[in-house]
């Protein structure tokens, strides 16, 4: 049994007519009744009642043609599907992200794969581990956006931009760019900020700026949800540090100062990535507005 046999046996049960269905599916009549032969003899079953002037269906043709349909019509999509996403513009793919880039970046490279790939379904996943490299080499993520390189022989990994890290704090707050002399002067303030057991790269980050300024911080909450940080300061809870990129969430009440120091976002995908579709994302985050 073939899927060109169903094929004509649909078409033939559609029509109820070997020749107009000969015509139609571009074979010889003769091919045709030896086709449909074949299949009735491979299956045992009678699907055709036929005499020299009528066709009809059996009550298991009538049966078969509605089962058959269905499959039909589910192996046709599926294969238009594969080839979009051969070609690179439909399917699907996971996505990990840090949140940093939730609120500028992220949003920004979405409207552009909507537009330019409107078929394509994504599944983004913020983990609180980031742990990219083990979630790509596992394939449970795609893509992975990082704040780090991922300096893997099996992973791809693409610099896109550097934003500044900031001092967040009240508006009405005695620091500014011009006071600040040493990150020590702010050993008596309260932090909002990632808990620095951790071990994703922004914790790091930060282990190494208070390490440098020779201090341990009076962390009163410790979050990774910028928006929950942003939201705390505004009311006079503490400060914190972030990435520049969570000042377009325009928080009342805060201010963002810019640090000596700059944090990277990579994009990094496996190496040799055989899914058109994967490439084609990669090089739409390229073009996303910085």
């Amino acid at each position: 049994m073939t899927i060109l046999q169903i094929k004509y046996f649909l078409t033939l049960a559609s029509e109820l007519h070997f020749w107009k269905t000969a015509e139609k599916v571009f074979i010889s009549q003769s091919t045709l009744s030896r086709q449909i032969q074949a299949l009735e003899e491979e299956m045992n079953v009678q699907l055709f009642e036929r005499d020299k002037r009528n066709v009809k269906l059996t009550d298991a043709g009538k049966f078969l043609q509605e089962k058959w349909t269905n499959v039909i019509n589910e192996l046709d999509q599926i294969h238009r599907q594969a080839k979009k996403i051969d070609e690179g513009i439909s399917g699907q793919i996971s996505i990990t992200y840090p949140g940093s880039i939730a609120f500028k970046f992220l949003p920004s490279f979405l409207e552009i794969l909507n537009s330019n790939l409107p078929e394509l379904k994504l599944e983004l996943t913020e983990p609180t581990d980031e742990n990219h490299e083990k979630l790509l080499l596992n394939y449970q993520t795609d893509i992975a956006f990082s704040r780090d390189e991922i300096t893997n022989k099996n992973i791809d990994s693409l610099k896109l931009y550097s934003e500044p890290v900031c001092l967040v704090v009240p508006n009405n707050h005695w620091f500014n760019k011009k006071s600040l002399k040493n990150l020590k002067q702010l050993k008596d303030e309260k932090f909002i900020i990632s808990g620095l057991h951790q071990n994703t790269f922004f914790a790091s980050l930060l282990r190494t700026f208070f390490t440098k300024s020779d201090f341990e911080p009076k962390t009163i909450i410790e979050s990774d949800f910028g928006g929950m940080i942003l939201n705390l300061v505004s009311k006079e809870i503490g400060i914190s540090i972030l990435p520049l990129s969570f000042s377009i969430a325009k928080a009342r009440n805060v201010r963002f100062v810019k640090l000596d120091e700059e944090i990277d976002l990579y994009i990094n995908w496996r190496k040799n990535e055989p899914n058109k579709t994967i490439q084609s994302v990669v090089e739409y985050a390229k073009l996303v507005e910085k």
